[in-house]
């Protein structure tokens, strides 16, 4: 493949990141990174003006032609590049909206020039071709945090898994996989109402009750592992998300469990981290 470079953008409720990806040696130029608060609870134009300055950021440390591939969150038209973000406290004003062409025309390029892709099928593609899936012909990504994101790998660009919804101990996995399960049962057993994983895990003085949630939290994830493994036959589990960052109170005992019920499949924290989506997205244009 002779040299292509893409700009890679990862949209997210609080912030937008975007750089310069190699497709050819499947790299980030790290000095074209740029990261951006963005006020998703703000109006249309304060957040497409938002988005249009981190990529002309980009796009003046290199080809301002570049195509540029944009890891969004659902629901979302990806085709057609509509925004349908309802009732999630982020990205209001967009419900609806031509985003596509809206940003093309701020940016003063072409829609063609344009592809969005879902995040979390960006963050597992992202892994595959970049990090710590390399080589991989079958995976698995869950991207954990304040919701669970989902994606499934087999030759081809990522696919959005949606297993968020599906039934777990009489709810739905997201439920029980997601920041809101921890701040919920932390302030059940101490009374402290926390914002996040980080805080948890910070709490010198309730080590028990970080220990318990978890081995449970990591047991609740291995159960519904067993059950999607069992089914789809992946050659790796990829994790990432910001409760990744507390993977050493959780995965041991994720670990331990799968091995208990005989599963060999290896379960591994994402390499790239935020960088995974952006990357990821980069690639749509590999195919």
């Amino acid at each position: 493949m002779d040299e292509k470079k893409v700009i890679g953008v990862d949209i997210g409720g609080s912030h937008i990141t975007a750089g310069v990806v190699n497709l050819a040696t499947h790299s980030m130029e790290e000095n074209t990174i740029v990261r951006k608060k963005v006020d998703s609870k703000g109006g249309k134009e304060l957040i497409l003006d938002a988005w249009t300055n981190c990529i002309r950021e980009v796009q003046k440390k290199s080809d301002p032609n570049f195509q540029i591939g944009i890891a969004m969150p659902g629901p979302f038209d990806y085709a057609g590049g509509i925004s349908w973000i309802i009732d999630q406290g982020k990205f209001k004003e967009l419900y609806g909206v031509n985003v596509k062409s809206l940003l093309a025309k701020s940016l003063g390029i072409s829609e063609g020039q344009i592809r969005f892709e879902n995040d979390a099928a960006c963050f597992l593609q992202g892994e595959v071709c970049c990090g710590v899936g390399i080589g991989v012909k079958k995976a698995i990504g869950l991207t954990l945090g304040t919701g669970l994101g989902s994606s499934r790998y087999s030759g081809g660009f990522a696919k959005d898994a949606a297993l968020w919804s599906s039934p777990f101990r009489g709810k739905i996995l997201e439920d029980y996989i997601s920041t809101r399960w921890f701040t919920q049962n932390y302030k059940e057993r101490t009374g402290k109402s926390i914002k996040g994983v980080k805080e948890i895990i910070e709490d010198n003085e309730n080590q028990g009750v970080v220990k318990d949630l978890g081995r449970e939290f990591g047991q609740s994830l291995a159960e519904f592992l067993e059950k999607i493994i069992s089914k789809d036959h992946p050659e790796i589990i990829l994790l990432g998300g910001n409760i990744c960052k507390a993977a050493h109170i959780f995965l041991p005992f994720l670990e331990e469990k799968l091995n208990q019920k005989g599963i060999s499949v290896p379960v591994k924290i994402s390499e790239l981290g935020e960088k995974a989506a952006l990357m990821g997205a980069a690639h749509c244009w590999a195919f």
